[in-house]
């Protein structure tokens, strides 16, 4: 089989960083890194261990690791809507590197949900929400779903998961209520399996986090299959979709 150069995963792993230019996004040291390998150049975010502020509820240095862990769940899970993440060394030390999602950053989830959703985005959304109830994610802001120029959804920034504590803070509360479509709890039931043997990526995935954070995570498994629904706010009022 030829390629045509390197892949995006060699890129991120091997590639030259040409420069690092120091964003404002968030508390922590984030920077858009251009790579380079052979001919191909790609742009990066680059969240160096160094650069995490300390947090009162979260282990200090852990919180690149749990960017990692997140792409490594959705891969494991077969769900494609968190960008290629890989963890390596960097200009500012080892941190966690992942693909640059071009995107209108303007557009994110509230003006994504402004008017009645599609069936597409409303399934991508299902997605993410499931997602950040088994990954506990504890930071779902609206800017961190962003649209690519394809129409795809892409979830960023899950620095703040897998916390062994029930720590779920989203503003995805559209399917309150709902159950939650058999296509995404077969892949948790298989997920559930893997986890009493562990090999590859779930063994990967399991190394990314301490004991109690993986007690947690099938415990949290466990809960969603046992529940098969979305939770939901009291009084929240669901948004229409089209159909």
């Amino acid at each position: 089989m030829v390629t045509d150069g390197p892949s995006d995963l060699d890129l991120l792993r091997h590639g030259e960083i040409l420069s690092c230019d120091l964003t404002r996004q968030g508390s922590n040291y984030t920077y858009l890194a251009e790579i380079s390998l052979q001919d191909r150049y790609a742009l990066a975010i680059y969240k160096p261990r160094q650069g995490e502020w300390p947090l009162w509820d979260f282990p200090s240095g852990t919180l690149y690791k749990r960017e990692y862990a997140a792409y490594l769940l959705s891969h494991i899970l077969g769900w494609d809507f968190i960008p290629l993440t890989i963890i390596r060394e960097g200009p500012g030390g080892i941190g966690s590197v992942q693909l640059y999602v071009d995107h209108n950053p303007r557009e994110n989830y509230y003006t994504i949900t402004r008017e009645e959703l599609s069936d597409c985005d409303a399934d991508q959304l299902r997605t993410i929400c499931c997602f950040d109830l088994v990954a506990n994610n504890t930071d779902r802001k609206p800017e961190h779903v962003i649209r690519a120029p394809d129409g795809k959804l892409w979830g960023i920034d899950h620095g703040l998961t897998f916390h062994a504590d029930t720590k779920i803070r989203t503003a995805i509360w559209d399917f309150a209520d709902e159950p939650i479509p058999d296509r995404l709890l077969e892949p948790l039931r298989s997920l559930c399996g893997q986890l009493l043997a562990p090999t590859g990526d779930v063994a990967e995935l399991l190394s990314m986090m301490d004991a109690a954070e993986a007690r947690a995570l099938m415990q949290r498994l466990q809960w969603v299959l046992q529940e098969g629904t979305y939770p939901g706010l009291p009084g929240y009022r669901r948004r229409r979709r089209r159909g």
